[in-house]
């Protein structure tokens, strides 16, 4: 979990991820498909507002993130971020919250694991993600 930063928040949860990562934006598909209610905005990583939002959080920007959660003033990351998508989530994916009980650094070492060699196991676009006209309000430029 993260600091809060200044960033004003409302009841959804925003959503910053790799545009250009297959498995980020599969995520985000996955993320859309389960989301009745709209409760998830999103943003890309490389998008001026993704990177103006990892700075207002004390994150590099060209670091190389995959999926950030920004939930009640605070930002998420790595497995966290993972569970906190799983958790607002519903049906049976808030139950994923019991992989919290492992430690973080376990977790995240699979997390980690994932992400260092996401683009060699699912593929990189190379533009970011597109989003239909149905779901464009849920993007933030």
């Amino acid at each position: 979990m993260g600091t809060p930063g200044q960033i004003e928040t409302t009841s959804k949860i925003l959503v910053l991820f790799d545009g250009v990562c297959n498995l980020c934006s599969g995520a985000v598909q996955f993320i859309i498909r389960r989301d009745p209610g709209s409760k998830f905005l999103f943003a890309s990583l490389q998008s001026g507002f993704g990177k103006t939002t990892l700075v207002k959080f004390g994150l590099d920007p060209l670091s190389t993130h995959s999926i950030i959660v920004i939930k009640d003033g605070s930002f998420y990351q790595r497995s966290d971020a993972a569970l906190a998508i799983a958790g607002a989530l519903p049906g049976i994916w808030p139950f994923f919250g019991i992989f919290r009980f492992l430690p973080r650094f376990f977790r995240d070492g699979i997390y980690n694991l994932i992400a260092a060699n996401r683009y060699r196991i699912f593929g990189k676009n190379d533009r970011c993600m597109i989003p239909s006209p149905e779901l464009k309000a849920r993007f933030i430029d």
